[in-house]
């Protein structure tokens, strides 16, 4: 049942929940209210002071809206609302006073720090503060700490909000940091002066309120208003978290989240935000012919026909790798289709069945995991491939949440009860009575480990039986941004990729992650040199996601648009734009000259692609069952920070690699 309670805002009559804070109240009343400390994703601190407002027929003293509830609230002596002001004497006085204190110790380094143009300090204290002050002893000063090659820290600059604190140790789950000391000695630390170990660690640098924590590879690089700021979605893993790119001319300089309370929150993963710099190296900017065993730099005329050549009368597969865009692997399935041939997006090998929504998506969806009272992971380890995903796990956890595990023993950053690391154990699971279960909200989540394998059908089968007995919503969880969509179109042939790798001439559409074997003549069309590239005789270079616009489908199955932020280097253009190009060449033109028309094609076929930020309802589909083998699942990604072409590329991604493989052969001290 709702408790709502009405309450007075300087002189606005407002219903609100009884359950909400004084902040919360007044932000429904529009009214702003300046704060440090509060956050709505972390629990209340209490400790900056600045958001005090004046409860009258309170106590004679301001009161922190943040620490204060409605329902705590006393009304009129003749039963009316309480009644809140925000912008009285005493709050303006006492909000002058708290902004006096926090710049006692505040360095006047404003020109030379990187949050300048976007700080919270600076602006609350040009709202709220006073312009003089009166403290004349020396400042304290702190010696910084060294969190990682992520994270730059400021300390003298602290302001002791404590929201780092809170973030690592609620949302990220990792126990390293923490206040130390009393009074003027207390100081924000790291336990024993570790560096922080966790993929979502870049998030305090967005939380820090001042220039105490900054992002170290972007530091003196370039100042807010001199970036260009594209709304977009990240591909790093298929979650599809939402994001702002910055650019400075052609360059992307950094890559912040937006919040987006059905996908992501407000947070993102390290790969996703520190990944830009590989975006500028090892990059394709020309087309090249193999010519005796050497690649030698063409044009694109010259390219396109030696491609259509080499297609026109044989045998041609299409590989969809996994960063690709809906619209680029549409394009790619009419050309080789045209040509008689078949395209794959199961690169890897995962059983995904196809036309089955229900099989390669499910019916679960991200915000179903905050309200779920229990959890099944099958072959997943959401910490590595959707880290994101893997905090909203923990939240549900730290409600209560039970979470199960068939599949390799990991650190979560929260406690599981480990059923078994053999996949048959499903089938026995099956067998046992469900009732208790049943009567509560719950989600089987199947990871690529359990699909990529031969028995990899069976399992998926075995899963969705068990969501149907338990009454759970059941999701797949990809690692491959472009997968979903690419499944959506029907880029998957009968006999899987052995169909494709058995074709006389290979069009390789961005699939880095495989071996082509020898023999096949292979068109490499993609963004940076890598596997693909090594392994072509043609080179055709395409955009990366950045540099075009495009849809991707995430893993619960949300179609979202990702937008231009820069444009691609060289002489390498859109993805879509290539196979346009090179239909004409033969002579099997696609009937689409722009995007806007590509697009309106594409939703003609698959019409739920057309409806953007919704989640479409799957009709349930259960497979048919067979028997699962006992092999312990492998995991699906090796190693977190170079599962892509763009990551490999990026010379911070290597460091971080080489850092986690040093802790992980770190001997424990008791060893």
């Amino acid at each position: 049942m709702s408790d709502l309670r009405k309450i007075i805002i300087d002189g606005k009559e407002v219903e609100t929940e009884g359950a909400m804070t004084l902040i919360q109240a007044c932000e429904q009343a529009e009214v702003e209210i300046p704060r440090f400390c509060y956050h709505e994703r972390l629990s209340i601190a209490g400790n900056c002071r600045m958001c005090l407002v004046e409860v009258v027929g309170g106590p004679p003293k301001p009161a922190a809206s943040c620490a204060m509830q409605v329902k705590d609230l006393r009304p009129g002596p003749e039963g009316q609302p309480p009644v809140v002001k925000t912008n009285s004497p005493m709050v303006k006085k006492a909000r002058e006073g708290v902004m006096e204190f926090l710049l006692i110790n505040h360095p006047l380094d404003c020109p030379i720090c990187d949050q300048g143009g976007e700080c919270d300090l600076q602006d609350q204290a040009m709202a709220y503060g006073v312009d003089f002050s009166r403290y004349r002893e020396p400042k304290r000063a702190t010696e910084d700490l060294d969190l990682g090659p992520l994270v730059e820290t400021h300390m003298t600059r602290c302001i002791s909000c404590t929201r780092c604190v809170r973030f690592t140790t609620e949302v990220a789950g990792i126990h390293k940091m923490g206040q130390t000391g009393r009074g003027e000695d207390a100081e924000i630390t790291s336990y024993l002066g570790e560096t922080l170990d966790s993929n979502l660690q870049g998030n305090i640098i967005d939380l820090c309120p001042v220039g105490a924590l900054v992002s170290k590879p972007y530091a003196f690089t370039a100042r807010p208003w001199e970036l260009t700021k594209t709304e977009s979605i990240d591909v790093m893993d298929a979650l599809g978290s939402n994001i702002r790119v910055d650019t400075k001319g052609r360059e992307v300089m950094r890559i912040l989240p937006r919040n987006h309370d059905g996908v992501n929150e407000e947070w993102i993963s390290d790969k996703t935000r520190f990944v830009w710099d590989g975006l500028r190296r090892q990059r394709l900017d020309t087309p090249y012919i193999r010519e005796n065993g050497k690649l030698r730099k063409a044009d694109w005329p010259e390219a396109l026909a030696a491609a259509a050549a080499a297609m026109k009368g044989k045998k041609v597969g299409g590989l969809v790798g996994d960063l690709v865009s809906v619209e680029a692997a549409y394009a790619l399935k009419a050309l080789i289709e045209g040509q008689g041939g078949s395209v794959e997006c199961r690169t890897d090998g995962a059983k995904l069945p196809a036309g089955n929504r229900s099989g390669y998506v499910g019916t679960a969806t991200v915000e179903d995991l905050d309200n779920a009272q229990a959890i099944m992971l099958i072959g997943a380890n959401p910490a590595v491939e959707a880290p994101v995903l893997n905090a909203r796990i923990r939240k549900a956890w730290t409600k209560g949440c039970g979470i199960g595990v068939i599949g390799p023993k990991a650190d979560l950053t929260y406690e599981t009860m480990h059923i078994s690391e053999d996949p048959a154990m499903m089938t026995e699971l099956l067998s046992r009575d469900h009732s208790e279960v049943q009567e509560k909200p719950s989600v089987i989540i199947v990871g690529q480990a359990a699909l990529c394998r031969e028995d990899g059908a069976a399992i998926l089968a075995e899963a969705m039986a068990l969501a149907e007995s338990t009454k759970s919503t059941f999701m797949v969880l990809h690692t491959a941004a472009g997968r979903v969509g690419a499944m959506d179109i029907g880029a998957t042939s009968e006999d899987g990729i052995t169909d494709v790798l058995g074709a006389d001439v290979i069009y390789n559409l961005g699939a880095d992650e495989g071996d082509i074997p020898a023999g096949p003549f292979v068109i490499y069309q993609g963004s940076h040199g890598d596997r693909g590239a090594h392994r072509a005789d043609i080179i055709l270079p395409g955009a990366a996601y950045t540099e075009e616009p495009g849809l991707f489908v995430n893993t619960e199955g949300r179609p979202q648009l990702a937008a231009r932020a820069s444009f691609a280097p060289g002489q390498a253009k859109e993805n879509w734009a290539i196979l346009r190009a090179l239909s004409a060449e033969l002579e099997a033109t696609l009937p689409y000259d722009s995007i806007a028309a590509l697009r309106k094609a594409l939703v003609k076929d698959v019409p739920h692609l057309g409806d953007v930020d919704e989640v479409p309802a799957n009709d349930w589909q259960p497979l048919t069952r067979g028997d699962v083998g006992s092999a312990p699942f492998t995991p699906a990604i090796a190693d977190f920070y170079l599962s892509n072409p763009i990551a490999r590329a990026s010379a911070l991604m290597a460091e971080l690699s080489a850092n986690a493989a040093a802790r992980a052969a770190a001997p424990l001290a008791a060893e």
